[in-house]
């Protein structure tokens, strides 16, 4: 049996038996931590810029200037001086995790549950919390018109998806539905051939799980007057009583418009991703009460449907009143840079503040979680990363980044520091082999 360190949290032992990680976590934070001395953005509430932060039990439990708060003989103390201090990221559009979603079998595939292909051990998830991510949305592709349910995840070291995602109060994995429209969702049949023919796929949908939930609701002591439960409508069901909401791709003006057509005659819940034409429409989003997280590149390229993407697109979407947050749409844009995001946002018009809202406290909002995450506030969960310099500065480095009071990452460390820097499969855990091909053909 072979012991080795395990560079992904403090307080964490793995050990490899029989080619299994079994992973065996310290209960972190018997004493309280006080990060002193940093430039501290909170997101909500004025900035330090000699501040305190202290954190207990995986909490925020204490915040302000160096003069304000008494630190006890008990506190660890990190001296954080010329150091900036702001909340976790928080990615609403992510396909980390080695997925795969819904087949080719239908276009419409709502019962898929993408927790249950995610790899918990794949790369994507460390090079995550290297760029500074604490929150993910895991998403379906958008091959689909519906592909599936998403799930949220903090990054905790994990040896099971179980260990990652977030519970409701009935201890079930919260997340949304992954719809999507324009032409990734188009082909041949089964799948819609046009746009009209797509909007009335998903208009069928929604109106048989408004009878289903109708028929289940029937003589509820009577099963055999029942009809059977299917998981797909279930879903739906959901989603038309607002408890899932629909985190849809979309991209040009007029497909941006189908969605807020449907999402009022279903009066379903909806965040709009993408958004590539978002500024062509902003009234009408800002009058839906709809939120957008955007994605914004700055290379050529892609589909013809997002060429009139611009990076002004968030700063229209803020000044019409739209909750707007980033995403990275990993590997679209590359986590470790995810920071970047809100950097292009400002050159685009965006203020500070609403840009560096977009990477954290608007994203958590769009996923009902602005209450825990997304700030630091005290009483929120103690989800912080550490930086040498301004958040939108293109020299910025992500220095450590903290989970629920645990250190996930630190760059100090050589194995740590990989996959900040580290090209395509850094730190991948499957080692490359060829024992069965020979030259290209296999054997």
């Amino acid at each position: 049996m072979d012991k080795f360190r395990f560079p992904y949290a403090t307080g964490l032992t793995v050990i490899l038996l029989s080619g299994v990680f079994w992973v065996r976590t310290v209960i972190a934070q018997e004493q309280p931590v006080a990060f002193v001395g940093a430039r501290v953005i909170p997101i909500e509430g004025r900035e330090f810029s000699d501040g305190v932060l202290i954190v207990h039990k995986g909490l925020i439990v204490a915040l302000g200037s160096r003069n304000e708060i008494e630190l006890s003989e008990s506190t660890d103390v990190i001296d954080a001086a010329g150091k900036v201090i702001m909340p976790g990221l928080i990615c609403t559009h992510s396909h980390i995790g080695d997925i795969e979603g819904a087949d080719g079998s239908s276009p419409i595939q709502p019962e898929i549950r993408i927790l249950d292909s995610i790899n918990v051990r794949d790369p994507g998830f460390r090079r995550a919390v290297a760029g500074g991510l604490t929150t993910l949305n895991i998403m379906p592709g958008s091959g689909h018109l519906i592909g599936g349910q998403t799930v949220y995840v903090k990054l905790r070291p994990a040896n099971r998806i179980e260990q990652r995602y977030i519970r409701d109060d009935h201890g079930r994995p919260l997340g949304g539905l992954k719809m999507a429209n324009g032409t990734n969702s188009q082909g041949s049949p089964p799948f819609p051939g046009s746009r009209a023919k797509s909007a009335s796929l998903i208009r069928e949908q929604y109106v048989r799980a408004q009878e289903y939930r109708e028929n289940r609701a029937r003589n509820p002591e009577n099963e055999s007057n029942r009809p059977s439960r299917n998981l797909g409508l279930e879903t739906l069901v959901e989603v038309l009583e607002k408890r899932r909401i629909v985190h849809h791709h979309t991209h040009r003006h007029d497909d941006i418009i189908t969605v807020l057509r449907l999402a009022k005659e279903f009066n379903f819940r909806v965040v709009l991703h993408h958004v590539s034409e978002g500024w062509k429409v902003a009234d009408e989003i800002a009058e839906s009460g709809m939120a957008c997280s955007v994605i914004l590149v700055d290379s050529p390229g892609g589909k013809l449907e997002a060429i009139d993407l611009s990076f002004k697109t968030p700063s229209v979407l803020e000044r019409a009143g739209v909750l707007t947050a980033f995403h990275t749409d990993d590997w679209i844009t590359d986590s470790r840079i995810f920071l970047r995001m809100a950097a292009l946002g400002v050159r685009g018009g965006m203020t500070r503040e609403g840009a560096l809202q977009g990477v954290t406290l608007a994203g958590a909002t769009m996923l009902d979680l602005g209450k825990r995450i997304g700030s630091l506030v005290v009483g929120k969960d103690a989800d912080l990363v550490i930086l040498d310099g301004d958040p939108l500065s293109v020299y910025t480095k992500v220095l450590e980044t903290w989970v629920e009071g645990t250190k996930v990452f630190d760059r100090s460390i050589p194995e740590d520091r990989l996959y900040a820097v580290g090209g395509y499969g850094a730190g991948s855990d499957r080692p490359r082999y060829r024992c069965c091909i020979n030259e290209g053909n296999r054997r």
